[in-house]
Parts: C-alpha cells; structure tokens; sequence
C-alpha cells in the first residue's frame, strides 16, 4: 500500500457531527517498529557516524516488506534525533527497506509501557523477525471495575 492510501484511512473522520480519530480496518495493521537493535546493529545517538554503516538483519528486512507488500502499514519509531532523520532515510532505502513513515525522539530507556485509547499489541524484539503467533501472556491493565 502506498503511502497515499495510507493517509485516505487517516483522514479526518467524523461521527455524530464531530471530528474523531480514526479505525483501521479489521486485518490492517499499523506496525511501530525501532531501529537500532531491532533491525540493525545498535547504533546509541552519541556514534552517529556509524549509522550510514549499520549491519542490517536479515529477516527483519524480509519480514517488514513482507508486511508492507500484504497492505500493512510500517512506520519506523525510533530514538534516533530528528538530526539523524536524512541519515537514516537513506540507509532504509539504500538497504531496501519499505516504509510508510518514521517517528523520530522516541524516549530512550526501554521498560515502555504504552497507554493509548486505541488497541495496543507489543511484541519484544528478541534477535529474529518471523511471522507473529497467538500466545497467551500476563499483562498489566487498568483495574476498569475499580470504583
């Protein structure tokens, strides 16, 4: 999907005459994905210089245009510095990467915990992109019944 039929299902979107967020489609995914570590060579902010060389992994390359060439939308959401932006578009497009759009300044640290009045899934990078599987995990949740 195009990065112009992307934004036709972010358009603006009213509903009983005001302006509300919009849905997805059922199937569509809209995937955040980090850069450093998760589909390169950890690269901290400090050693830009190393970035234009970054070791790419293999299977996240396939993986992610996999997603992107089944309709899914892919934007890369990274701590890299809006600095880094013009360095980074080109080592994702010299390496084959496809992608709709990237997010610069994500905090850095990790222990993410992610609250959003949308739906959430997080998978955890743990050294290999494949396919993704239903598994039943612990998580933390707001207590919704708590008066």
């Amino acid at each position: 999907m195009k990065k112009e039929e992307v934004d036709k299902y972010l358009h603006e979107k009213v509903e009983k005459g005001e302006v509300v967020s919009p849905v997805l489609p059922e199937g569509l995914k809209n995937y955040l994905i980090d850069i450093d570590g998760t589909i390169c060579d950890d690269i901290p902010n400090e050693e830009p210089e190393r970035m234009a060389t970054a070791k790419v992994y293999p299977d996240a390359l396939e993986t992610l245009n996999k997603w992107y060439d089944q309709g899914h939308i892919i934007c890369f959401f990274t701590a890299r510095l809006e600095s880094h932006r013009e360095i980074t578009e080109k080592w994702l497009n010299e390496n084959g990467f496809k992608y709709h759009s990237m997010v610069m300044g994500k905090p850095r640290g990790g222990n993410y915990h992610w609250i959003d009045n949308h739906l959430v899934k997080a998978t955890r990078y743990n050294g290999k992109f494949t396919d993704l599987i239903e598994k039943e995990v612990t998580i933390e949740v707001f207590d919704d019944n708590k008066d």
